[in-house]
């Protein structure tokens, strides 16, 4: 028995279909940076890592741990109580708040973090007001929270990761039958909070473990803020100490991080399931409040959407009249173009990858596609820093190869095509966003029903002609949201296009890095509001199909 399940196994390898074959293609070349960051993490270190762990990596593990909590700890209040109030009552603005509480989501860390340092520093608009209203003149007179630390990190990255905690929880609440709540209320009121948030549990562990993956993958926020983590240390030992294989061990450590958040994440979704049970339900009508809860339920809702996206945006749109005389149009126009290209370029690729996979898998029902395309898919899990290695590795690789095959079979001079150039950043921003678009297009073909293609297999049309005739338009809104959320987030991205950009190219998030680090927060306001506009697609999108 065993056997002959091996050679059906083996069969299927060796005489597959086409579609199956360049799926299989696909996942190979997805998995391939993965195999190379292990390879490359099992090289000598010429003895680094020894002196590292004796100097400055329980620091980093240290500080790594330390913001996971403070972030998780922060997000999960944040998050949870806006959710429980939007979903269970009506008070005065809920309607807009609802949707306004996803705006934090559209602002990058990084950009959140400059602009509270311009506001709360010594030298800011703040503790200027303090100084003189109290007639101090100097530090020494005051204390005042220092914002470039670990409790400032905490502070400004929360207010901008709550948004996924309170997403999955609002979702969840309201897809809980009201029968619950229900027989909680006619126990103890007290008591339907606690069964609201039991229930809720596994949306707000799934939530809570992307916040913490995004907290580990943060490069621009803990630089800034000059708090040493695991990912400023990759960066610290590659480009510093010029140590890739000390870079890719400290990664291999990242990895238990990792595995563990998204064994937790995954366990979280399949619980997810008990509440698509309840959607034959009614869903549970908000209780109106009186005027002063009401209130107190706005104000609550509304310091998020203020820390969180009202301030920043104000303070870089100052930046931006302030500093219009002295910003570089060229430069950020330059900037602009390719990031558009870049985010263009990678949104196209991940999603026609996605289609074929997806279409595939389902289709062909040929269980080991599903289970490698599943593992290929999880890059969006692992820090850009860490994926860079691995990239970067595998990309030296593939154009050794080709430099062997063109100097031995055409007796050419290759001089590369992934390394230095911008298919390499295009590359690692693909492997690192597809999970992005592989689950909104599953998504939307597993609600396909299964007559449509075999209506059209009646009909005499092929598989090949069926899925690309009947693929693109059934899926249109899949594909779209697909490649509307991987083109944002590529142009948020910023340690992989800082690793991996080829030299002397800026995109719209190096640019406002580069500047912000050298204190020219004016000049950068312009690219970093652009990145903020683009990152509202997602946003409208999400609110839209919410009503719908």
């Amino acid at each position: 028995m065993i056997n002959s399940t091996r050679n059906g196994f083996f069969a299927k390898l060796i005489k597959p279909d086409a579609w199956s074959l360049i799926t299989f293609f696909f996942i190979l070349l997805l998995l391939g940076p993965f195999v190379a960051l292990v390879i490359v993490a099992m090289g000598d270190s010429n003895e680094l890592w020894g002196h590292l762990i004796q100097t400055v990596f329980p620091r980093y593990l240290k500080n790594t741990l330390l913001l996971m909590v403070g972030v998780g700890a922060l997000s999960l209040i944040l998050g949870i109580v806006s959710a429980w109030m939007v979903a269970r009552f009506r008070f005065p603005g809920v309607t807009i708040i609802e949707w306004s509480l996803l705006l934090p989501a559209t602002i990058p860390a990084y950009i959140i973090a400059y602009t509270y340092t311009d506001l709360l520093e010594f030298a800011g608009p703040v503790q200027g007001l303090i100084r003189d209203y109290f007639g101090w003149t100097q530090a020494g007179e005051y204390w005042f929270p220092e914002i470039r630390s670990l409790g400032g990190a905490i502070f400004v990255m929360s207010f901008v990761l709550y948004p996924y905690i309170y997403l999955m929880t609002k979702t969840a609440l309201r897809l809980t039958s009201p029968s619950y709540i229900e027989l909680a209320r006619l126990s103890k009121p007290l008591s339907a909070v606690w069964v609201d948030l039991y229930l809720a549990r596994p949306a707000i562990i799934a939530g809570l473990a992307l916040v913490l993956m995004e907290v580990l993958s943060d490069f621009g926020t803990v630089e800034y803020f000059t708090v040493e983590t695991i990912t400023l240390g990759i960066f610290n030992i590659w480009l510093g100490m010029n140590n890739l294989t000390a870079a890719a061990q400290i990664a291999g450590l990242a990895f238990i991080f990792i595995i563990f958040l998204l064994a937790l994440e995954q366990r979280a979704r399949s619980r997810q399931k008990f509440f698509d049970a309840t959607k034959s339900y009614k869903s549970l009508n908000p209780r109106s409040l009186p005027l002063s809860l009401g209130l107190a339920c706005t104000i609550f809702c509304l310091i998020p959407i203020i820390v969180g996206f009202a301030i920043p945006v104000t303070i870089l749109a100052t930046f931006v009249f302030r500093g219009l005389a002295i910003t570089n149009f060229d430069l950020l126009i330059s900037a602009s173009l390719n990031s558009i290209m870049i985010a263009l370029a990678s949104a196209l690729v991940v999603v026609l990858l996605a289609f074929v996979m997806v279409s595939t898998t389902v289709y062909r029902k040929k269980r080991y596609l599903n289970i490698l395309s599943n593992i290929s898919a999880m890059g969006y899990a692992f820090p850009g820093a860490i994926l860079a290695i691995g990239v970067v590795s595998f990309g030296g690789w593939i154009d050794s190869g080709l430099e062997y095959l063109d100097q031995n079979l055409f007796y050419g001079s290759f001089d590369g095509f992934l390394i230095g150039g911008i298919g390499l950043l295009i590359f690692a921003c693909v492997l690192r966003f597809q999970a992005i678009g592989h689950g909104a297009i599953n998504s939307g073909i597993t609600r396909l029903s299964p007559n449509i293609m075999n209506a059209s297999f009646v009909l005499g049309r092929g598989y090949s002609e069926s899925i690309l005739l009947l693929g693109p338009p059934l899926l249109r809104k899949s594909l779209f949201a697909a490649g509307l959320l991987v083109f944002v987030d590529v142009m948020k991205e910023l340690p992989m296009t800082l690793l991996l950009r080829p030299f002397n190219f800026e995109t719209l998030s190096t640019y406002v890095y580069q500047f912000a680090k050298d204190e020219l927060l004016e000049e950068s306001a312009l690219a970093a509001l652009t990145i903020i506009i683009v990152g509202l697609g997602p946003v409208i999108l999400m609110n839209s199909s919410g009503r719908k």
